[in-house]
């Protein structure tokens, strides 16, 4: 039997339900070049996996659009997701791929509204694995017009009060995401902003390779006293965990000491996170792309740092950490710099901290980036109705926490 294509494998185990064709805007390699998009039922894990990995080798894309994330996201789907499949193709080969999940919301009226979420699900409880550096796999000679096409496509879906959520977008794929609300006639409306710090190491290298010297002088002596009382108990060991079974010994660690923190606040109230970072942990700890560390002073730990590891760049996802009512200990200091400085030691890029509020993390980037959620729809009363009570919401749950 002949091998068969990526194209052709997609092609046969998904059923077509929308077909539309957008020319590209100049892509950088063929001007000429025509993208079609379909946004398609997924039917087929199997077939899907092949085009998408085939598509990784050929594009530039952040660890959350990777098969390890978006195949294990798939097969851990609650019941109700409807995920779709968006397939862009120039000359019969797959250059774009994304995931949208078609939810059915009632807001404000008797009629029915869809709300169509790329790499989420629409479920609040599920969708707190909280997905950042979102977008779509684009093949990188023509990254930006195949992902304008795939937009364009998605926003032609949207009825009367439809909308399009796309969250944790990074700059580029906000300003494709706008212009494609834009030719659409529709209004792209900004829900959260925020900032993801993170650690430039070409910054470090600049310093000589000392990180620590780029610290702000009380973030150094605060991490030079807890580094010496915890120094006083017995030896600080931070350690790789380098097989499946101790990543997940060290996991299940962080899990106990995030709980004991958080409780049902944390996102380890959801149970059935669990099995999706178990299955995420057991294939990525062999590929490198999952680094769990621990932080051990003598025989007791107190830091787990769950961390994802992409093409020379560190993200930091997770982590546990054992407080004391001593505040001059600190562990999430502690754990974070000497993660950062095994990291810059094995020659990677950068460590970054992910969006979110973290005091350590300000006290310990050098650089941020930001990061964008934002909605796509028709400009009417009931959208600007619901906008405003969000606003009111997001308010009251900023004074709240202050």
């Amino acid at each position: 039997m002949p091998p068969t294509s990526a194209a052709d494998a997609t092609a046969r185990c998904l059923r077509p339900t929308t077909l539309l064709r957008v020319v590209g805007i100049d892509p950088p390699v063929n001007h000429d070049r025509v993208i079609d998009v379909s946004v398609e039922s997924l039917r087929d894990l199997a077939d899907i996996e092949t085009s998408w990995k085939d598509l990784e080798s050929r594009a530039d894309h952040s660890f959350y659009l990777s098969w390890l994330w978006i195949g294990t996201w798939l097969r851990h789907l609650p019941k109700g997701a409807d995920p779709h499949v968006v397939i862009a193709r120039a000359s019969d080969t797959v250059v774009g791929l994304a995931i949208v999940c078609r939810r059915g919301i009632w807001r404000l009226g008797p009629r029915g509204r869809t709300r169509w979420l790329l790499n989420e699900t629409g479920d609040p409880q599920f969708d707190r694995l909280f997905i950042e550096h979102n977008g779509i796999l684009a093949e990188r000679s023509s990254a930006d017009p195949i992902a304008t096409a795939c937009l364009e496509a998605l926003t032609r879906r949207l009825r009367r009060s439809d909308e399009l959520v796309l969250s944790g977008l990074d700059v580029d794929i906000e300003t494709v995401a706008r212009r494609a609300a834009c030719s659409a006639g529709l209004t792209a409306e900004v829900r959260v902003t925020d900032t993801a710090p993170w650690v430039d190491f070409a910054q470090v290298l600049r310093c000589g390779g000392d990180y620590r010297a780029l610290l702000g002088r009380n973030t150094r002596q605060a991490l030079s006293r807890a580094m010496r009382l915890y120094a006083e108990r017995g030896p600080i060991e931070h350690r790789i965990m380098e097989t499946t079974s101790d990543a997940l010994a060290a996991f299940n660690e962080l899990i106990s000491l995030h709980w004991s923190r958080w409780g049902r606040k944390g996102p380890f109230g959801n149970p059935g996170f669990r099995s999706f970072h178990e299955d995420l942990i057991a294939c990525g700890v062999p590929m490198g792309a999952v680094r769990i560390s621990r932080t051990q002073v003598g025989d007791r730990t107190i830091g787990v740092l769950y961390n994802f590891v992409h093409r020379g760049h560190v993200f930091n996802y997770q982590s546990g950490f054992l407080y004391e009512e001593d505040a001059r200990l600190k562990p999430g200091l502690v754990s974070h710099v000497l993660a950062i400085e095994d990291s810059f030691l094995r020659g990677e890029r950068s460590y970054d901290f992910g969006a979110g509020p973290a005091g350590h993390k300000s006290r310990l980037a050098n650089a941020e980036s930001a990061m964008t959620w934002i909605s796509v729809g028709k400009d009417n009363l009931e959208r600007r109705i619901e906008a405003e009570v969000r606003r009111a919401r997001q308010k009251l749950r900023a004074l709240v926490t202050r």
